[in-house]
């Protein structure tokens, strides 16, 4: 199981490489961008932190720096823009989804201790 969200985790990360240094009209629409911005990150801090378990501090630390990474080499494209604004839009959501994870693996913990 934990191979699988570790997999998971990963085809995310490329994903979001993918969809935030392409050209922004080959950008996938689905909702307001902040929405999209927030869900996707979201969902890969929580996949990342609860990828590894032992090191979710480190996942933290490295969905947050994907981020920061990712917003600042749009500055590197032609018809994108990296804003301070974004990155904290996205950094925040990978570290509410990475915190979620932690609180859902030490919840499993607990209930497989009683």
């Amino acid at each position: 199981m934990l191979t699988l969200v570790r997999l998971m985790a990963w085809i995310v990360a490329i994903g979001l490489v993918a969809v935030t240094l392409s050209p922004l009209e080959a950008r996938p629409v689905i909702a307001s961008p902040n929405l999209e911005r927030a869900g996707a990150y979201a969902l890969f801090g929580f996949l990342l932190a609860l990828s590894y378990p032992r090191r979710w501090g480190l996942a933290l630390i490295a969905a947050v720096a994907l981020a920061g990474a990712l917003e600042a080499a749009q500055g590197l494209t032609v018809s994108r823009h990296g804003r301070v604004i974004d990155f904290l839009v996205k950094g925040g959501a990978a570290m509410i989804g990475g915190l979620a994870a932690q609180g859902l693996h030490l919840l499993l913990a607990r209930r497989a201790a009683r």
